[in-house]
């Protein structure tokens, strides 16, 4: 049976292990959960869960604590690995996204809760990306206000903002980033996605019209090869920058195979158009 008391708000929640699913993983797809796994025999325990309680209910639903007796829940304190308690575990979207063992201060709690709180907005501005983008850059710029130099905010919201043609605010966002010396691979993406944009701004029948009156101007393939890129028809501006590559590895071959690598930075790894152009660059090259 369960010792615990009873729930002292909507916030807090006992579960069992036919629940359990729904409780924490589930309801995590919502609303970030923190689970703790505790005991009636354990005296920690007893100092760490009121604490949790009051924050639970301070912070008004800002995150659901879902309380896990290990004595009746073997299995999923197993599942876990959890091997001490009190141990307390973040989930947010169906993942762990943090957690620890032990006692902490209230300080201490605090600012683990704001990491945890900190990776729910980010979940939730990543899913309202492409339905909701204002909201979506509202909670980039929320997460932004709290950790100015925090890289996953500051990519997420420069692609909203490049979704929604704010090409320069972008571009900004992503140069900050760079001065680290290095990007991620997802800011590479946007960074990618800028570059192609401001291609795509091109007179692509003139350029096609050019590129047709001499073939042989190979700097004018490249062009129409840009326009395209930057307009989205992909297939054609590698097939194109591929020939290119085919005709000079160096000069503008070597502009090419570069837009090549944008367009593959835009495009699905694993989509079939870069699996196979990538196939097919790499044969030309080595």
């Amino acid at each position: 049976m369960n010792s615990t008391p009873e729930s002292p708000t909507p916030w807090v929640v006992d579960t069992t292990a036919e629940r359990f699913e729904l409780d924490v993983i589930e309801r995590s797809k919502v609303t970030p959960v923190v689970v703790d796994f505790w005991a009636a025999w354990c005296q920690p325990c007893r100092l760490l869960a009121p604490l949790l309680e009051r924050l639970a209910t301070e912070l008004g639903g800002r995150f659901v604590l879902v309380r896990a007796n290990t004595d009746e829940l073997p299995q999923i304190a197993a599942q876990f690995q959890v091997q001490s308690i009190p141990a307390v575990f973040a989930l947010v979207d169906g993942q762990v996204v943090d957690f620890f063992q032990g006692v902490l201060s209230e300080s201490q709690l605090r600012t683990w809760l704001d990491r945890v709180l900190l990776a729910g907005t980010l979940v939730d501005a990543q899913a309202q990306e492409s339905t909701r983008p204002s909201e979506s850059e509202r909670l980039y710029r929320q997460v932004l206000e709290q950790t100015p130099g925090h890289a996953q905010a500051k990519t997420g919201l420069a692609r909203v903002l490049l979704d929604q043609g704010r090409s320069a605010e972008s571009q900004a966002l992503i140069e900050e980033l760079e001065k680290r010396g290095f990007l991620e691979p997802e800011a590479e993406k946007v960074k990618a996605a800028i570059t192609l944009a401001s291609l795509g701004t091109a007179d692509v029948a003139a350029l096609r019209a050019a590129a047709a009156a001499d073939p042989a101007d190979l700097t004018a393939q490249l062009r129409l090869a840009e326009a395209l890129a930057g307009q989205h028809a992909f297939e054609e501006a590698l097939e194109l920058c591929l020939q290119l590559v085919a005709q000079d590895k160096e000069g503008v071959g070597e502009q090419a195979r570069q837009v090549m690598v944008g367009v593959f930075h835009v495009l699905p790894a694993d989509s079939e158009l870069t699996r196979s152009y990538r196939r097919r660059l790499s044969t030309l090259l080595f």
